[in-house]
């Protein structure tokens, strides 16, 4: 009689790794608030790197790393193209899984204990996110009620009138989420000129994403120009919540043409959807807060364990969780455990 396996049918991958994938960005959250605000942001990375990478080895599945912390020679752990989870027995056959992980998505906003650092993954089939270069990406994302109202190449004013039309409230009435950079200067500019509000963040637009996303967030659309990477994750939480997305690499130098061509990327102009971005039909989204933020809390620490506060959401199920977790260190004393 055959050894068991086990098979990437459509819902496995949601239904059997999604509580793993939540003990991931919960371990790299832990382990990465233990620095907060040591002004070290390389130490709260690797701390979350390194916890996240350990808490993979546990799970039973082939995964993929397609998004990561760079290439094998510049990142020693959770490189582009390395194989994590344990080790299938023979004739076991574990579930193919690609894998994108910002293991802290806001690295500098850990180090100075500022609010809307998180651990983040997001996982699908083989084929299901987009390998995407370690570059920029031009971005606008709104919520639902937005769905094929964006473009990319249209002047600030008009998506601002479009969201605002789409929202039924006025382009006054609207406020945009920024990354402050010298880049955004003219940006800041026209979406000021058209009377819209704007909340600039220091890091972390992945965050804001999500929340532009979500209904009562206070955000109701992010401009700019930020990571490719975390752009596939903004758009592996958007397929999710079904939020709406345009976006387009920015490729400024011959190296990054080439680059961009080995990796398969054809068309270097062109405008990515959420859907184009993450692809795939089973997708699951993770993030924990490491600092407290508009979404999450962050980490707080207790005598006997810890508290953490973790976004899960799948795509096949249409499952949108906060999974409020206490995590205990040791046997608690006579006070018992602390729920609160």
């Amino acid at each position: 009689m055959s050894a068991p396996t086990y098979l990437a049918t459509r819902a496995s991958i949601e239904r059997n790794l999604l509580g793993d994938f939540i003990h991931v960005v919960e371990e790299a959250a832990i382990a990465s608030t233990r620095t907060m605000g040591q002004g070290d942001a390389k130490a709260a990375d690797h701390a979350a790197v390194h916890a996240m990478r350990q808490a993979f080895e546990g799970i039973r599945m082939a995964g993929n790393i397609v998004i990561g912390e760079g290439e094998r020679d510049k990142a020693p752990m959770l490189y582009i193209g390395e194989a994590v989870g344990s080790k299938a027995p023979d004739g076991v056959e574990y579930p193919r899984v690609d894998i994108a992980v910002d293991p802290l998505e806001g690295t500098n906003l850990c180090a100075t204990g500022t609010p809307n650092a998180m651990c983040v993954l997001a996982a699908s089939e083989p084929g299901g996110l987009l390998h995407a270069p370690d570059c920029y990406m031009q971005k606008i994302i709104a919520g639902p009620a937005c769905r094929d109202a964006l473009d990319i190449d249209a002047p600030v004013k008009h998506n601002l009138k479009a969201i605002a039309h789409c929202l039924d409230r006025n382009v006054k009435d609207l406020v945009i989420m920024v990354l402050d950079r010298p880049r955004h200067e003219e940006l800041i500019s026209q979406i000021r000129a058209a009377g819209a509000r704007i909340r600039l963040i220091p890091d972390g637009d992945l965050s804001g994403g999500i929340a532009a996303a979500v209904r009562g967030a206070g955000v109701h659309a992010v401009f700019g120009t930020g990571g490719a990477p975390e752009g596939v994750l903004t758009a592996a939480a958007l397929r999710c919540l079904a939020g709406e997305m345009v976006a387009r690499l920015v490729i400024n130098t011959k190296e990054l043409e080439e680059r961009v061509e080995r990796m398969g990327i054809r068309d270097a102009k062109r405008v990515y959807t959420a859907r184009d971005l993450a692809p795939g039909e089973q997708i699951i989204f993770a993030a924990c807060g490491v600092t407290d933020g508009a979404l999450l809390q962050g980490v707080r620490f207790f005598g006997d364990g810890c508290r953490t506060h973790t976004l899960a959401m799948t795509f096949a199920s249409r499952q949108v969780r906060f999974v409020d977790t206490v995590h205990m260190f040791r046997e608690p004393g006579n006070r018992g455990v602390r729920l609160y």
